[in-house]
């Protein structure tokens, strides 16, 4: 993610196929609404903090440390939810630094709870894996990690009239008839489209492993040469992200029949693994391709541009959640329960409630996040004068 990020995030009802594929959704009758595209639009509802929450010393600490470290980025950003506005930011920052030693009065002092909508949340998990990588091509270390290509970019087609053209535009390449078409896909990029362009920071030894990676946004290389290598999120190629979780459990490959496979990454890689050609054609429905770039400092980076952090960063849709706000989640997977800050998002990471928690590196975060796959409640923790503006409404 980016990390992450990385964003990944995740994505169904167990740790990967949860936290990395995206559920589809059986189209809406035509009379239906259009769904909400902000919190603002879907509604809020607002109440004091004190009494709600159980905040423990230890939960209020490590929000209040994340919080002051996304301050500086969080008065640079517009605030796409439609929940605050940057003064009320510019107020609770200003306190952080000044309440930093009763972290837990910080809170219950500066901010007000807000349910989206429901409230019902839905929240898997990511991690920063660490897999055997090389910085020069070598025999059994010749996966390439590429850095972001300079011939993406983001242009309208041609045949696409102006009154259609909303938003961002979409990303490709112009090919070799100075035609604006999509980018390479996955397929593509792995049969050598951008090979011999220099494009290769880094190799990874196992391309299944790669493949993960690519799906949590960022991670580390354990170098043959000696040392680690940590690599984020840089860009994407455009295009769609296909959850192979869900495509297996359509196919009955997953679940806890005879000779089915666990709902979960490593249930995932496990077939993989064991059926490699069936796998790498599985991995290939997924056409999105992951660039990366090298990351130095003490953590993988999140969308909001700060280390994301063990058990206090969650991943949010920022249409839905304020970057950098603190976000309260109850559900049926208590280690997941707490305070957690708004800091990252995903290509999964959609609509209200949507949460994908940070679990950091190593074996446990592995199999915490690998297994992620809580619903419950969430409510998000706005300044006083953003609750007290939305309460007037």
């Amino acid at each position: 993610m980016p990390a992450a990020a990385l964003r990944l995030i995740a994505l169904a009802a167990s740790a990967f196929v949860a936290g990395c594929t995206v559920i589809p959704k059986p189209a809406a009758p035509p009379v239906s609404p259009p769904p909400a595209s902000s919190a603002a639009m879907l509604g809020v509802s607002v109440a004091p903090l004190a009494g709600r929450l159980n905040l423990t010393a230890g939960d209020a600490a490590s929000g209040l440390a994340s919080f002051i470290e996304s301050c500086p980025s969080i008065l640079r950003r517009e605030d796409k939810s439609g929940l605050t506005i940057l003064s009320d930011w510019e107020t609770a920052c200003s306190a952080a630094r000044i309440h930093s030693g009763d972290p837990a009065r910080f809170f219950f002092d500066n901010f007000q709870t807000a349910r989206v909508g429901s409230g019902d949340a839905f929240a898997t998990g990511y991690f920063e894996p660490e897999i055997r990588g090389c910085r020069t091509r070598q025999p059994g270390c010749e996966v390439p990690v590429y850095a972001l290509p300079d011939d993406l970019i983001r242009q309208w087609p041609d045949e696409m009239p102006e009154s259609e053209r909303t938003g961002r535009a979409p990303l490709g390449r112009i090919d070799a008839n100075g035609d604006f078409v999509p980018y390479f896909e996955r397929a593509e990029i792995e049969d050598d489209a951008l090979a011999g362009r220099g494009l290769e920071i880094a190799y990874a030894a196992d391309p299944v492993e790669m493949f993960f990676l690519q799906i949590q946004g960022s991670g580390r290389l354990a170098l043959a040469e000696g040392g680690v290598m940590r690599i984020g999120y840089a860009g994407q190629n455009g295009r769609g992200y296909t959850g192979i979780g869900g495509v297996m459990r359509e196919q009955g490959l997953l679940g806890d029949g005879p000779g089915q496979y666990p709902g979960s990454m490593q249930g995932i890689m496990q077939y993989i693994r064991e059926n490699p050609e069936d796998g790498r054609e599985l991995m290939r429905l997924n056409k999105s391709w992951i660039f990366f770039r090298e990351l130095t400092g003490d953590g993988p980076l999140g969308s909001l541009g700060v280390p994301v952090r063990r058990e206090s960063s969650v991943a949010v849709d920022p249409n839905f959640v304020p970057y950098g706000a603190p976000v309260w989640l109850q559900l049926d997977r208590p280690e997941a329960n707490g305070l957690w800050i708004a800091q990252d998002t995903g290509g999964a990471i959609k609509g209200a409630n949507r949460f994908d928690t940070f679990w950091g590196a190593g074996d446990s975060a592995r199999e915490i996040a690998g297994g992620m796959s809580g619903r419950g409640q969430a409510l998000i923790l706005l300044p006083n004068s953003a609750a007290d503006r939305l309460s007037r409404k």
